[in-house]
């Protein structure tokens, strides 16, 4: 929703002050969304870690090494990554730091679910 503030100011141009783009009967509908969104993520995340668990416990011990290591180096990858991408300035710097500290954090507690799953 765009107020129009004043037109005489820039000559032929107007000042618009924006409060928010999206029409006010529309916020719940994104809350409703985004509390939809923030649920399916987190069942997601659990069925990923449960499953990481279960292949902990039905594989043979050197698999499931051999898959603990792989996790390990995709944390170790990620880590640095993060390191990397702190000296991005902007908005495209905190994007990407997000979006690697999500999957670090991710991938960290699948390895430790699989860790779980192994002893």
């Amino acid at each position: 929703m765009c107020l129009k503030v004043s037109s005489f100011v820039m000559g032929s141009y107007g000042i618009y002050f924006c409060i928010n783009d999206i029409e006010p009967f529309c916020q719940d509908e994104l809350a409703l969304y985004r509390q939809c969104a923030e649920k399916r993520d987190k069942e997601l995340r659990q069925r990923l870690q449960d499953s990481e668990r279960k292949l902990g416990l039905s594989m043979p011990f050197d698999q499931a090494k051999e898959r603990a290591s792989q996790l390990e180096s995709e944390v170790t990858s990620l880590e640095r990554r993060l390191i990397l991408a702190s000296g991005i300035e902007g908005i495209e710097g905190f994007r990407q730091r997000w979006s690697l500290h999500g999957r670090l954090t991710d991938t960290k507690k699948r390895l430790e679910s699989l860790k779980l799953g192994m002893e």
